[in-house]
C-alpha cells in the first residue's frame, strides 16, 4: 500500500510562492503576484499538490503532544537544566506567559496548516476534475483539525472561512467566540464523513472514520453527549478493532495498524536544525523525549525531556500489561540490560517508551529531529473510551453500553471488568483514559474538559489556566484590538 508523503520541500509547485512561510514572523500569508493564482488550480494534480502542503503542517503538531503531556500531571518537563528551553519550563510549572516562545510556535504553526487548507477552499471552484469532492473533504478535515487545536489551547481564535489570511489582514480579523469555531469545525467534519471513503488507497490520507472519530472528539469538548456517542457508534461499526500485541502499537511494524484511526505520518527523509524545527519531515518529540547520553540495547539517546512522574507509574493496576510498554524504568532496564546513562533535569527514573527512537530507525541529519515514529493521534482504543463516555454522560445514559465499551479496553490489558454505574463508572473511564493514553498528549485536555484540571495539577488557576495566552506578538500584530485571555 502506497503511503502518503507530506514533504512538500520535494514538490516544485506555484503553491509554495502563496502558502505562509512557516518560519514567518505572524500567523498570515506573504502574498506573491500571482495572488489570483491564475497559472495553479488548473488540474487535478495542483489541487493535490496544495493537499500535500495542507497535510504536511500535521507534522510540526508534535509539540501540541509533548506539552499535552507536560502541562498535565503526567510528566514533568526535564531537559538538561531549569533553564532548557525555558517556555516548556513555564508550562510545566504553570508559570507560562503571553511571550512564550513554544505557544508562539503552536499559534502559528496551527495558522499555517489553517490558511493551507484555505487557499484550496479559496479556489475550491476554479477547476472540475473525478473524484474532487474528496479532495475537498480532506481539506475541511484538515482545517477543522488545526482549528480544534487552536480553540483547545486558546479559546476564541480569529476565524478566516473560505479564504487566507493574507499580510496586512490581521487587523481586520477579531477574535471569533469559540462557539464559532466549533460549528465550523462540526460543518467540516460533516462534510468530510460525507464524502470520505472508508478506507483509502494511500497511508496516511483521512478516512471517514477519522472524519467521524474527531467530530465525536469535539462534541465531547462541548458537552454533546448524545451527538458524540452517536457518531462514535458509526465509528466502532467500522472496519477497526483492537490489536492484540498491545507492545506492537508503538514500534514501526505497527504503523497504520487495525487500530490506527488517524496518524501523523513522519519520515526521515529531511533534515532540521533547530533554528527551524518545524521544517522537519521526523517527529521531533521523539528526540526530545529520549533518554540522556543513553549506550546500550534496543534505544537512541535524546534530550530527556517529557520525564514521566512516580504519580502516573502508581496510576497503573497491578498486572495491567501496559505500564512497560507506556513508560520505561530506565534503572531496571540498564541494570538488566547493562546500560549506561546520564540523569537530566527533574529525573524520575521513567521515559515516555511510546515516543522514545529506537535502534534501527534511520535517520538523516541530525537523528533526534528526524525521527521516522508516526503519531497515532486517533487510535480505536480512543474511540472506544469516547463513546464509554459519551454512553455514560448522556441523558439518558447507556452504562450498559459504556460498560461493554470501556471493558474491551480493559481486557486487552488483561484487566478484569468493571462493573461500576454512574458516577463510579464516570470516574473509571477517566482512570482508564490516562492510563491508556498516557505520554499521547491528551491528559491535559481531558482534565480542563471534565473540570478536574484544578485538584491535579500543581499551579492551575481555575478561571485562567484552562486556556493558553494569546501570543503578545499576535495581539500587537492586530493593533492590540484583541483582548488576551483572562488571567494573562
Amino acid at each position: 500500500m502506497k503511503k502518503i508523503k507530506y514533504n512538500i520541500k520535494s514538490i516544485v509547485f506555484f503553491v509554495l510562492l502563496t502558502m505562509i512561510v512557516s518560519c514567518s514572523d505572524d500567523f498570515v500569508d506573504v502574498a506573491s503576484e500571482d495572488e489570483n493564482s491564475e497559472d495553479f488550480f488548473n488540474s487535478e494534480e495542483d489541487y493535490q499538490s496544495a493537499l500535500i502542503g495542507a497535510y504536511d503542517l500535521l507534522q510540526s503538531t508534535y509539540l501540541n503532544v509533548m506539552l499535552g503531556e507536560i502541562a498535565s500531571d503526567n510528566t514533568l518537563a526535564g531537559g538538561e537544566s531549569a533553564s532548557d528551553t525555558p517556555g516548556i519550563q513555564e508550562i510545566d510549572d504553570m508559570v507560562h506567559t503571553p511571550v512564550n516562545a513554544q505557544l508562539r510556535d503552536i499559534w502559528s504553526w496551527m495558522y499555517a496548516g489553517v490558511n493551507r487548507a484555505n487557499y484550496i477552499m479559496e479556489f475550491q471552484d476554479k477547476t472540475d476534475f473525478a473524484g474532487k469532492e474528496e479532495v475537498i473533504a480532506q481539506t475541511r478535515f484538515l482545517r477543522a483539525y488545526y482549528y480544534f487545536e487552536l480553540v483547545k489551547w486558546f479559546g476564541d481564535v480569529p476565524l478566516a472561512i473560505d479564504r487566507r489570511i493574507l499580510f496586512g489582514e490581521e487587523t481586520d480579523f477579531d477574535r471569533a467566540p469559540k462557539e464559532d469555531v466549533y460549528a465550523l469545525i462540526e460543518e467540516d467534519l460533516q462534510f468530510a464523513a460525507d464524502n470520505l471513503p472508508a478506507i483509502q488507497a494511500e497511508t496516511g490520507r483521512v478516512t471517514q472514520g477519522a472524519a467521524r472519530a474527531l467530530l465525536g472528539k469535539v462534541y465531547l469538548f462541548q458537552d454533546k453527549f448524545s451527538e458524540a456517542a452517536t457518531v462514535l457508534d458509526q465509528v466502532i461499526a467500522g472496519p477497526y478493532d483492537l490489536v492484540t500485541d498491545y507492545e506492537s502499537i508503538f514500534e514501526q511494524e505497527g504503523e497504520n495498524n487495525i487500530e490506527s484511526v488517524f496518524e501523523v505520518q513522519y519520515t526521515d527523509e529531511e533534515g532540521a536544525g533547530f533554528g527551524c524545527l518545524q521544517c522537519s519531515e521526523g517527529n521531533v518529540a521523539v528526540g526530545f523525549n529520549g533518554i540522556r547520553n543513553y549506550s546500550g540495547p534496543l534505544f537512541e539517546s535524546g534530550f530527556s525531556f517529557n520525564i514521566p512522574t512516580q504519580e502516573v507509574v502508581d496510576t497503573f493496576e497491578a498486572g495491567d500489561i501496559r505500564l512497560d510498554v507506556a513508560i520505561l524504568d530506565i534503572d531496571a532496564w540498564a541494570a538488566d540490560q547493562g546500560a549506561t546513562f546520564s540523569t537530566g533535569f527533574e529525573h524520575t527514573g521513567y521515559f515516555n517508551r511510546k515516543y522514545i527512537a529506537r535502534q534501527g530507525d534511520l535517520n538523516t541529519g541530525d537523528a533526534n529531529l528526524t525521527n521516522p515514529n508516526n503519531y497515532r493521534a486517533i487510535r480505536f482504543a480512543d474511540v472506544l473510551l469516547m463513546a464509554a463516555e459519551a454512553h455514560n454522560k448522556k441523558s439518558p445514559s447507556n452504562d450498559g453500553q459504556a460498560l461493554i465499551y470501556l471493558n474491551r479496553v480493559r481486557s486487552r490489558a488483561q484487566l478484569g471488568d468493571v462493573t461500576a454505574t454512574g458516577a463510579a463508572l464516570t470516574d473509571a473511564i477517566y482512570q482508564e483514559r490516562r492510563v491508556e493514553l498516557v505520554g499521547e498528549g491528551h491528559h491535559f485536555f481531558d482534565l480542563v474538559r471534565t473540570g478536574r484540571a484544578a485538584t491535579e495539577i500543581d499551579g492551575f488557576v481555575t478561571g485562567k489556566h484552562e486556556l493558553f495566552p494569546i501570543p503578545l506578538i499576535e495581539i500587537q500584530l492586530a493593533g492590540n484590538r484583541w483582548e488576551q485571555n483572562p488571567g494573562y
